[in-house]
């Protein structure tokens, strides 16, 4: 009797329905992602403010990176560890990220802005943790389609940071508007308590592999698979060219001599298309097999990064813009699906943490080598390249790396829609 009784609550309980727990992730994403991209989209006026080069730009987002980095892998191993209190961990890690904002708004140093800068980061990169397994474990066969999804929620607050933020800069300023920021997720770590507080318990508490010995066993396998390591290196030269890519976008606009709300339109448009394109790649990842999607797009952002740089404000602008959209957001899911296709489902935060530590390890150096290049510019045999284009063939000649590489590994035919779940 006292069996069934569960059954019951969790039947009548909407936050254990699939929809729920989906949108609810997702919108915590978006969250996470306005803000990040809110100060993105702010960095020309940090830059002024602190009387920043190229390379104290490139540290804003290094940092972020490092720190995210850093916290993962353990903090993924903590996490299937402690899988019955994922609610508790995901409202701290909002609550967590007021207190950052609060800190960068009121930051007197440039030092003071980079501590702020790791307390955000260090919670955002252990929310993405329980939150992306709860939906791989929730949505077991249509994982490509349920974390690119979830790409979605980030895309969305992605999208709506710099039009909004282009508009608020038109009336408050930039410390202004951070410190508004700050007071949301404080007030909404509530909320996330309450909606998600069993979602690390559902249909897991008989099954053996929450034991410590066998989590450890698992957790050895996975550390031990070689593919696991090149996936997370593909994501992680990946994740260089993304980083550099996008700290400099905005200064490269403003360079360009765009006004704020024009500049932040303009990164707007590349964050909305990628809204559209990421779900309907995530589904084509699914249906077609991951490398066919990945491959060729990894090779079209590598072309387009190249053009970014060379062309000014115009038509041809816009369309470059529109193009890099489609396939800037929507691999990094569908990455994190191939990852779990080879290491199967056992552990599955601790393969996150390893896809998420060697990402951001290799991206953390990224900003700061492309605001020395986008200071300085580089010569190439007879080929003098200005900064801005210096910056962005260093992100072209990643991105192609990234699709050479993933080209030749033999990966498993595990990602074809499968029967096997139960």
């Amino acid at each position: 009797m006292a069996q069934t009784e569960p059954q019951t609550e969790h039947h009548h309980d909407v936050r254990q329905r699939g929809g729920f727990i989906i949108s609810g992730l997702t919108s915590g994403h978006g969250v996470f992602h306005w803000f990040t991209q809110s100060l993105i989209a702010m960095l020309p006026e940090v830059k002024a403010a602190f009387a920043l080069d190229g390379v104290g730009v490139g540290g804003i987002t290094s940092i972020r990176e490092l720190v995210s980095g850093v916290v993962t892998l353990p903090g993924g191993v903590i996490a299937d560890a402690l899988r019955k209190y994922w609610g508790m961990v995901l409202a701290v890690c909002m609550a967590l990220f007021g207190i950052g904002w609060l800190i960068i708004s009121i930051a007197p140093h440039y030092y003071v802005l980079l501590f702020g800068m790791a307390v955000v980061a260090l919670a955002a990169s252990i929310w993405h943790l329980p939150a992306m397994a709860s939906l791989s474990h929730h949505f077991s066969h249509r994982k490509g389609t349920a974390l690119s999804f979830h790409g979605v929620g980030g895309q969305i607050g992605d999208a709506l940071a710099p039009p909004v933020t282009g508009l608020l800069l038109g009336f408050l300023a930039w410390r202004e508007i951070i410190s508004i920021y700050a007071a949301l997720p404080i007030f909404l770590a509530f909320l996330v308590y309450w909606a998600f507080r069993n979602i690390g318990r559902t249909h897991e508490e008989n099954e053996p592999s929450d034991e410590p010995s066998s989590q450890f066993q698992a957790t050895k396998r996975v550390l031990r698979n070689p593919i696991l390591w090149i996936v997370a290196f593909v994501g992680g030269i990946r994740g260089m060219a993304f980083l550099a890519l996008i700290t400099f976008f905005t200064i490269f606009l403003n360079d360009l001599g765009m006004s704020p709300l024009v500049r932040n339109l303009h990164f707007g448009l590349l964050m909305a298309i990628g809204i559209v394109s990421t779900p309907i790649v995530g589904y084509l990842s699914d249906r077609l097999g991951r490398k066919v999607v990945l491959v060729p797009g990894l090779l079209l952002l590598a072309a387009l990064s190249f053009l970014l740089g060379s062309s000014g404000v115009g038509i041809s602008l816009i369309i470059i813009i529109a193009l890099l959209g489609i396939f800037l957001f929507g691999d990094q899911p569908i990455l994190t699906a191939l990852a779990l296709d080879v290491a199967g489902d056992e552990v599955p935060t601790t393969v996150l943490g390893i896809l998420s530590l060697e990402r951001f390890l290799l991206s953390a150096a990224s900003p700061l080598i492309a605001g020395k290049l986008y200071d300085d510019g580089f010569a190439l045999g007879g080929l003098d390249l200005t900064g801005p284009q210096a910056a962005f063939t260093y992100v072209a000649v990643l991105f192609a790396l990234g699709a050479i590489i993933l080209a030749f590994i033999p990966l498993p035919r595990t990602n074809q829609p499968s029967d096997h779940h139960h």
